[in-house]
């Protein structure tokens, strides 16, 4: 069955803004995620956290972002289009998709990076540290490392990653793990919260306040992610894009099956108890591990490789406690140890990638965001310092930063 140009173009643009707004749902989830795994006295923060950023990814995305990302270097062109007429006309065969959809389903991606910093340094970290690195994770930092893989732009005019075989569906290592860098840099600058780890090595579990709340925030994220992998098909027009999407959907929700189950059970084996915040983590542990490629495994194969992930992020999570790297929702382990494995995981599905060039280009990216995050962190620290007092983190970081409580009617007696 033959479909017009016009046709086309107007049902593929319409799919990827519903996928982009799937994937703006997410942010919903992360914030959800995020305020049920943190104590009741720091909920408020970390809200305004999540809407501040995600606002700051869209506009600084917007100025410079994407055209750093797709623009061959020019730091502008989306904004000089938006400006004129650019962006808002229509793209030339082969595209077969609005532009300005295009940057809406990229820039939803940006605030997904960004958010994934904020869970991991909460409860202790100046909000308004938080974001002025926002500024550059959103600005530069991610749009380079996105030129050197989805924009297909030299690494420094070294090497192109594509041509080495480096392969991300939709971005397990190009958003998840890069996040997951960009934390880590930040939690090694600000230390663990007081009372997480004592002097002889024993960790305290610090409970989040909020478990219903947590689920919740999996669950949206768990469908957020089917606009995240489904439009990173880019077309659902044609019979075969279509079937390409079905693909992606049905083993996008078996890979986070499989991580939720394999999860559960390691959490039972090590700790004798069903932990629940293992088995979120270990859910979206599996959807991090089948984002990197989700359209060529069969449905099998999909459960088995989140099931993978569910297994590494339980056991990653109990490893950064033991040498004291304090995350309070897990997102280093989930998008950054995850992340990785679903890079090294596309090769046996995909014929298209190889091991090397996984391995190359998942280094490219830790490294470069890695350090050049920990550099902004350290300048943030110099300039405005990175880290709430003492009394403000025992007090909460609610009332000192935002003077507003979460829950007023049962944080009177803190702890």
């Amino acid at each position: 069955m033959e479909i017009t140009f016009e046709l086309g173009y107007a049902l593929d643009t319409f799919y990827f803004l519903i996928c982009g707004a799937l994937v703006m749902w997410m942010a919903a989830g992360f914030a959800m995620l995020e305020a049920g795994l943190v104590r009741a006295k720091n909920t408020t923060e970390i809200l305004t956290k999540n809407v501040a950023l995600f606002a700051i990814a869209c506009t600084m995305y917007m100025i410079c972002g994407y055209g750093i990302m797709y623009g061959g270097g020019d730091w502008g062109p989306f904004l000089s289009g938006i400006m004129g007429d650019g962006a808002t006309g229509v793209a030339e065969d082969p595209a077969t998709y609005a532009p300005s959809a295009d940057f809406f389903f990229q820039v939803v991606f940006v605030a997904t990076a960004m958010s994934i910093v904020s869970g991991a340094v909460a409860e202790r970290m100046k909000l308004w540290a938080f974001l002025a690195f926002a500024v550059v994770m959103t600005g530069f930092i991610y749009p380079m490392e996105g030129a050197w893989t989805w924009g297909g732009e030299a690494v420094f005019g070294m090497y192109t990653l594509g041509d080495l075989g480096f392969s991300d569906f939709a971005g397990s290592g190009i958003v998840h793990m890069a996040g997951a860098a960009a934390a880590l840099a930040g939690v090694l600058v600000l230390g663990a919260r007081k009372g997480k780890y004592t002097a002889d090595g024993k960790v305290n579990a610090i409970p989040g306040a909020n478990l219903p709340l947590a689920t919740l925030g999996t669950f949206i994220l768990w469908m957020g992610w089917f606009g995240f992998n489904g439009g990173s098909v880019l077309a659902t027009a044609t019979v075969e894009s279509a079937n390409a999407v079905a693909i992606v959907f049905m083993n996008t929700n078996a890979a986070a099956a499989g991580g939720a189950i394999a999860a559960l059970i390691v959490a039972r084996i090590l700790f004798g108890k069903a932990d629940l915040t293992m088995v979120l983590n270990g859910a979206l542990a599996g959807l991090v591990a089948i984002t990197a490629e989700p359209s060529t495994p069969t449905p099998l194969q999909a459960t088995l490789f989140g099931g993978l992930g569910g297994i590494l992020v339980v056991l990653s999570i109990v490893a950064l406690d033991k040498v004291k790297i304090d995350d309070p929702v897990g997102a280093i382990s989930v998008h950054g140890v995850v992340g990785l494995l679903g890079l090294i995981l596309v090769p046996f599905t995909n014929d298209g990638s190889s091991i090397s060039g996984q391995l190359i280009g998942a280094a490219t990216i830790f490294v470069w965001v890695f350090v050049v995050s920990l550099v902004v962190w350290l300048v943030i620290k110099a300039v405005m310092g990175v880290r709430v007092s003492e009394e403000e983190e025992f007090d909460g970081v609610d009332m000192s930063e935002c003077g507003l409580e979460a829950y007023p009617d049962f944080t009177s007696g803190r702890s």
